[in-house]
């Protein structure tokens, strides 16, 4: 596939309002809500990068910074980081963002996606243009992950 496409033409953000629904036992967010928010956003990133269909094949990287709480604006912003042939890496960044406007991270995620026809067959994706320095840091680190993630599967994780 000749087309690429720059990260910003996938780049999504949402924002949630945290209510009662989405609380633990304990007070705070509920994981499982944020993966589900988190698998959401990138399953939108990645078929606006694609196209088309996408699955969800990894998320090999979850990390909770801190916590959010009953009444907390959470904003989750997606990017694609790498792209393969037919998987595209995507970053979500989760927020709590103050009534000023300031928002401080609580979670870093790294999803990988597939791009798949009706069948469910993989199908190649667009390549992508890295443009600032933080994309082509990103890029490269995501290399890096993609020959873990390749290597994890080799020896059977």
């Amino acid at each position: 596939m000749d087309k690429k496409k720059r990260v910003q033409d996938s780049m999504t953000e949402q924002t949630y309002l945290l209510m009662h629904r989405h609380i633990n036992g304990y007070g705070r967010l509920f994981g499982g809500q944020l993966m589900q928010w988190i698998d959401e956003l990138a399953g939108i990133v990645s078929m606006r990068h694609a196209g088309g269909r996408i699955t969800t094949a990894s998320i090999d990287n979850l990390n909770f910074k801190a916590g959010a709480y009953l009444n907390d604006t959470i904003v989750l912003i997606g990017r694609i980081t790498y792209v393969g042939r037919t998987s595209m890496e995507v970053r979500v960044d989760t927020y709590v963002e103050d009534l000023e406007g300031m928002r401080r991270v609580i979670n870093r995620a790294y999803v990988v996606m597939v791009a798949i026809d009706e069948e469910g067959h993989a199908v190649e994706v667009p390549g992508l243009i890295v443009e600032s320095e933080s994309e082509k840091a990103e890029w490269e680190a995501g290399v890096k992950r993609y020959a873990l993630r390749k290597q994890r599967r080799r020896e059977g994780f």
